[in-house]
């Protein structure tokens, strides 16, 4: 099953379900947090809290796609309660690009190992823990809260100060902490990991500089387990011409690390376990344009698909001139 929020002509919210191609209203769903809360609080699982409510209307999720009325699929009403935050190094192609970038140009040797390089072996070694053990804890990083977010077709802002502007495609993990402190996994969407990889690249301790950017995830929820080999697609378009296109893989199969254990070390952090804050967690990719020499530019179009993830996550490329091009004043009070 896969769960998306449109907003209907009037401007009210519609949460929307679909298996394969038919897509229908959920009957009394304002949203999907409030959705997701109630089966937290009474212990139901989403797809079977949907069928009890039932289906309404039809929907044409692709023309509510193309009118700019697909929202992301799932929102606090609270921004600041919503935590955007994500691993590196965590599938098995992903240190080759990260190590060239961070690679200490005098090594003593050539078999000197970066951090990079010696994060990603810690995964291979003890990312997979078996027997519910915790294992190796990943590379991790804050990205911002709901006020970061980026809806499925709209503009991806970078920053005026951004020295680059780079997709990363990823799958995210979507969910709730009930009211007792328990984590609960709503599901799982394509994401726009979006970050500046020449910042990032000119010392790798500015890695946590480079992830404070837009990111943007969805369109659609994929209700239950994550398939153990994923193979999207990620695509960069120029005045709709396509001049990047490349396969991304995920899932346990491609990845360094289990994704409880990623999970594990997530929430292991009391502060991630407030109640009713949502999390969306990204785990990590092997594939980036910027890694190929590409130079995104305003206007340029992201796109990333999955089968198995309902429609593709779009997002144009946009400039925030208005912020970063002079220091920013601050008033004592």
């Amino acid at each position: 099953m896969l769960l998306s929020q449109i907003k209907r002509t009037d401007g009210s919210l519609a949460v929307v379900a679909r298996e394969g191609t038919e897509a229908y209203e959920v009957k009394g769903a304002s949203s999907v947090y409030d959705l997701a809360t109630n089966c937290a609080e009474n212990g139901t699982g989403i797809a079977a809290r949907i069928d009890s409510l039932g289906f309404g209307r039809a929907v044409d999720l692709e023309a509510a796609y193309e009118e700019g009325r697909l929202l992301s699929p799932i929102h606090h009403p609270d921004p600041a309660h919503l935590h955007l935050t994500g691993t590196g190094l965590t599938h098995l192609g992903s240190a080759a690009t990260r190590d060239a970038m961070h690679r200490k140009a005098n090594a003593e040797e050539e078999e000197t190992l970066t951090d990079s390089m010696k994060m990603f072996r810690m995964g291979l070694e003890d990312g997979k823990p078996a027997n519910g053990h915790a294992g190796v804890q990943p590379e991790w990083f804050y990205k911002g809260n709901g006020a970061n977010v980026v809806a499925p077709g709209a503009a991806l802002p970078s920053p005026a100060f951004a020295e680059d502007a780079g997709e990363e495609p990823e799958i995210a993990g979507i969910y709730l902490i009930g009211q007792d402190g328990t984590p609960f996994r709503i599901g799982f969407a394509l994401a726009n990991e979006f970050s500046d990889h020449v910042m990032e690249r000119r010392n790798y301790l500015y890695l946590a500089h480079s992830k404070l950017r837009p990111a943007a995830f969805g369109p659609e929820i994929r209700i239950g387990p994550l398939p153990a080999d994923i193979q999207g697609t990620s695509r960069i378009r120029r005045d709709g011409e396509v001049i990047f296109e490349k396969p991304f893989l995920s899932g346990e199969q491609n990845m360094s690390h289990s994704i409880a254990n990623l999970e594990h070390h997530h929430f292991k952090y009391a502060l991630f376990r407030q109640p009713g804050d949502v999390h969306v967690h990204m785990f990590g990719t092997a594939t980036l344009s910027f890694a190929d020499g590409i130079s995104t530019r305003r206007g340029d179009e992201f796109e990333i698909e999955a089968p198995g993830f309902g429609l593709p996550l779009r997002n144009r490329l946009s400039v925030d001139d208005a912020v970063g091009r002079q220091a920013v004043l601050v008033h004592a009070l």
